[in-house]
């Protein structure tokens, strides 16, 4: 799984995500050092556009007007419902604070509905609990909990 990475320069992690949308913040010393064997461009939050992050800041400004933004942000546990577009499938998701999932209950069209956990997944990325789009998502912990329960359990890897 790629992304694209730089040394962002900024007063702190949480000033970063608050004004860019859908990034991840990586600090993590071991990752940090990984990082710092490769040429990284740098740039500063506050640079002036056109620059790497301009996007991003773009998407977070339009985002900031919106119902919902942010109120997912700051949570210990995050609990979702998702279900796409003519989708029958539905996910239940509990996310961490950090916007990635921690377990998920994928609910099929026939109610029968299997539970998953990080263990199960080769890719997590994080959800950015800032995008206003999750707030409406929102479900109860105990939603949640009760269809965890009655799902059963089918490694997917």
């Amino acid at each position: 799984m790629g992304g694209l990475w730089w040394w962002v320069w900024a007063e702190s992690a949480q000033e970063i995500v608050r004004v860019c949308a859908e990034v991840e913040v990586v600090t993590d010393p071991e990752a940090v050092e990984r990082a710092t064997a490769g040429a990284l461009e740098e740039v500063h939050l506050d640079a002036p556009d056109p620059n790497p992050l301009s996007s991003f800041r773009e998407r977070r400004s339009a985002q900031r007007g919106q119902p919902g933004f942010g109120v997912l942000a700051g949570r210990d546990r995050v609990y979702l419902r998702w279900q796409e577009d003519g989708d029958e499938e539905i996910l239940l998701m509990e996310l961490g604070p950090d916007g990635r999932r921690l377990r998920q209950v994928e609910i099929g069209s026939d109610g029968g509905a299997v539970k998953t956990s990080v263990e199960d997944w080769p890719f997590n990325p994080p959800y950015d609990l800032y995008d206003p789009q999750y707030a409406s998502l929102e479900i109860s912990c105990d939603d949640f909990e009760e269809a965890w329960h009655r799902a059963r359990h089918e490694p997917q890897w």
